[in-house]
């Protein structure tokens, strides 16, 4: 079992040291600090964190917003945690995920999010049935790819000699485009 920690602050300016006191109590065996925004998860240190993790380790945070700017990617976070059967704990809020009441919390957290979600998709819908009333939303322009071109790289990927990435940077369009295409071609 280890003990880790990770630490993160928003810009090169600022310092660490507040969360290094923080963390003193405990027996860090690896610290992955970084000074970068947390506006994705794709932090180098972070991900090289998660990689480090084994069953049951215990990876210490200072508050949530060291490691997740919203709460989609903190629920993430912990899920990969979890599913590594790695403990989470926050200092700040004073939840560790091994106990049943830090796992009650960050349900809650989850149910809070997810009633966002609902409540934000709910909005959207209204806005959109609003725009079409006014004749103001006409959905999404259709994307128009010649059939010719893609039935030739259709061929090749049913061939195994291209990816459908391929397939997509050579037609210009999104990969999820490239995927409805072949199904509708199956």
């Amino acid at each position: 079992m280890a003990n880790v920690a990770y630490i993160r602050v928003s810009t090169v300016e600022q310092n660490e040291d507040r969360q290094l006191e923080n963390l003193k109590q405990y027996q860090i065996d690896r610290i992955f600090s970084e000074k970068v925004s947390a506006k994705d998860t794709k932090r180098p240190q972070l991900q090289e964190m998660l990689r480090y993790v084994r069953e049951v380790d215990i990876v210490y945070i200072n508050d949530f917003s060291r490691l997740a700017r919203s709460t989609m990617d903190l629920l993430s976070i912990v899920d990969q945690l979890q599913s590594m059967n790695v403990q989470l704990v926050s200092l700040k809020e004073n939840i560790d995920t091994s106990i049943p009441t830090g796992k009650l919390m960050l349900q809650m957290i989850a149910a809070i999010n997810e009633f966002e979600r609902a409540n934000l998709l709910e909005r959207q819908r209204e806005g959109i049935r609003c725009a079409k009333e006014r004749g103001a939303y006409k959905g999404r322009k259709k994307i128009s790819v010649p059939e010719q071109e893609f039935s030739e790289l259709y061929q090749l990927w049913l061939s195994h000699k291209i990816s459908k990435s391929e397939i997509a940077k050579r037609l210009n369009v999104s990969r999820t485009v490239v995927e409805r295409m072949i199904k509708n071609k199956e």
